[in-house]
């Protein structure tokens, strides 16, 4: 299966949560309901499944999370690094660093799912396990000021309890009955392609008033730094070439929807963090079959 064959079908759905946005007249509430469904509901069903039903092997996998957890680090010193370069209004600089190493997960497990089937869905599924408290913990980090703490941030992420629970699950040796895996499975299909359109009906590409060369250096970081190292420590470590494609594919994803959420929430600023979960999102229609022929 070709490259373009992969990615086309998922990003058809981004762009056609793009012109449903425009062209409809649902309203914001529909939007933002929808939203809140797949986060709240559908998507930690699915990572719940994918991780309560299949079997760990930690000796095969363990070098392709220390490769993954290895890039996040990457990502969020690059992504401070950079803090003396740039003189920002308060809290931009704060609300926009999170770009630079958050990832999309509908976009990650959809592309893995086409990628290799259920097995690429578990690999995938195993590093947003390992990825999104490491992830939240620094993004959260930076608002915290504004914010409720830190612990009390990341207990209440979905994510994050659903892959928990799902491996606390899976290591009791429990199995989940036939029924409740049906549903669960119903839940985790439509999770992906409702999450998709909703990645494009929340693109936003206007609207960028400020700090224009901090908007370039973290898009850059995301989608060119990130999965170069990815590519690099993948390589060095020997992974097999699927945990390679997997790895590479999970460091070059654009940033997650929910990194402007957080940054409401917490007082900082939003408007510029969705033009770069947007723009990044766009471009990595360019940047992700790259670095997947790279990794191939």
């Amino acid at each position: 299966m070709s490259i373009a064959t992969i990615l086309f079908p998922d990003f058809a759905l981004i762009l056609l949560g793009f012109l449903l946005m425009r062209y409809t007249d649902w309203g914001t509430p529909f939007w933002s309901g929808l939203e809140k469904l797949i986060y709240y509901f559908l998507f930690p069903a699915l990572l719940f499944y994918s991780t309560a039903r299949t079997p760990f092997d930690f000796d095969t996998t363990g070098k392709m999370l220390q490769t993954a957890l290895l890039t996040i680090c990457g990502g969020i010193a690059l992504g401070w690094l950079a803090k003396p370069l740039f003189k920002a209004p308060p809290m931009v600089f704060e609300s926009g660093v999170q770009t630079a190493f958050r990832f999309n997960s509908y976009i990650a497990l959809a592309i893995a799912s086409r990628l290799a089937g259920e097995q690429g869905t578990t690999l995938m599924a195993l590093i947003i396990g390992f990825g999104v408290p490491l992830c939240n913990m620094a993004a959260v980090h930076a608002l915290v000021k504004k914010g409720g703490g830190l612990l009390k941030e990341m207990a209440k992420n979905p994510l994050l309890v659903a892959t928990a629970s799902g491996m606390a699950f899976n290591f009791a040796g429990l199995q989940v009955p036939e029924i409740i895996g049906a549903t669960l499975s119903r839940m985790a299909n439509a999770s992906i392609a409702v999450g998709l359109i909703a990645v494009g009906a929340g693109l936003r590409l206007s609207g960028l008033q400020e700090a224009k060369a901090m908007a370039v250096y973290f898009t850059a970081v995301k989608l060119l730094a990130l999965p170069a190292i990815a590519l690099l420590l993948g390589r060095w470590m020997e992974l097999p070439l699927l945990q390679l494609q997997i790895v590479v594919m999970f460091a070059a994803l654009p940033t997650a929807s929910s990194a402007y959420v957080l940054a409401a929430r917490m007082g900082g600023n939003g408007p510029f963090v969705a033009f770069l979960i947007s723009g990044g999102t766009v471009l990595s229609v360019l940047t992700l079959p790259l670095w997947l022929s790279l990794a191939s």
